[in-house]
């Protein structure tokens, strides 16, 4: 399945997301990943899979209930796929709602990509960084995309889109969370001017274990240096979209395996399968770990710690 959801977003609201690439593909390994470590490290643009069958996904998914965006996000990077342009154009005209992208940003360099992205009505990129030092930290971009590079397109991306740019901060305790550093960031977000910034911490279990959220003070302190910032630091609430899922099992592998679920949602989607003792099964079957990040449990799909980045 290429499509996920409707699943509650704390930006876009019901948000039915669209994975156009294969897991853990993308143009960064950054330290937070809430999906782990990325295992096929790339730049190149390909179509991975059949657009059409893509398309007929997301046609088929759309529940008759209120989605707010069609999201492509991807268990990496969106913009990887070459298909990303005809896919929102698709979709806008086969299903008339907005269509968003979250994007890690460090295509938009090239011109295909920002054309791609310039039918999309909200476009939503990363910047962790203010230098070259703290992006390499943070994000580990494959070897040939350096900061200046990756800041540059989404200038160019913002003088020339019309729609929506909305920046998303995220902020590691102890790495891009210092004033200095913080500053650096605010320069660089002042060059793009974005829409909207978002400053979020990481809230699921990241790649890298040492990983820490940021203090309360420390995104307060961000808000202030940021100007017009937007704190994304609670967690999310709402039910899950299980359309198209036979069974909880399904479900709970599906879902979790692009947006890692706290125990209690797990044990949501089984209720909402009139199902018993699943989690449990899965749990003894190793489909899913347990893992405690910052005072609550979540349940990861067992590949989430098998998989090993490749160059």
């Amino acid at each position: 399945m290429y499509v996920y959801g409707p699943v509650p977003s704390r930006r876009l609201g019901r948000s039915l997301g669209v994975s156009p690439i294969p897991p853990k593909t993308c143009s960064y390994t950054c330290v937070y990943c809430q999906l782990g470590k990325t295992t096929h490290l790339q730049t190149r643009r390909e179509s991975f899979f059949p657009r059409e069958d893509i398309l007929a996904d997301i046609v088929r998914a759309v529940p008759p209930d209120n989605v707010d965006f069609v999201t492509f996000v991807g268990d990496g990077e969106p913009t990887l796929n070459k298909d990303l342009g005809w896919l929102i154009q698709q979709t806008k005209e086969k299903l008339h709602l907005p269509v968003a992208v979250i994007t890690n940003g460090s295509l938009l360099s090239q011109k295909d990509v920002r054309k791609d992205l310039s039918r999309a009505d909200v476009v939503i990129p990363t910047l962790d960084a203010g230098n070259e030092k703290i992006f390499r930290a943070v994000n580990k971009p494959y070897r040939s995309i350096d900061f200046d590079t990756m800041l540059q397109g989404q200038i160019d991306f913002r003088r020339e889109y019309s729609g929506q740019i909305w920046v998303e901060v995220m902020l590691v305790k102890g790495l891009n969370d210092t004033e200095t550093e913080l500053l650096g960031i605010k320069r660089a977000i002042d060059l793009i001017n974005p829409d909207r910034v978002y400053v979020l911490t990481p809230i699921r279990p990241p790649a890298e274990s040492w990983v820490k959220p940021s203090d309360p003070k420390d995104i307060l302190k961000a808000q202030d240096i940021f100007g017009k910032a937007i704190p994304v630091a609670e967690l999310e609430t709402g039910r899950f979209g299980l359309r198209g899922f036979s069974n909880a099992r399904q479900a709970i592998l599906e879902v979790g395996s692009r947006h890692p679920l706290r125990h209690e949602q797990a044990a949501d989607i089984e209720g909402a399968f009139s199902e018993n003792c699943v989690v449990a099964q899965m749990l003894k079957a190793k489909e899913l770990v347990r893992a405690e990040y910052n005072g609550k449990e979540y349940l990861l799909p067992g590949h989430f710690v098998m998989g090993k980045q490749t160059r």
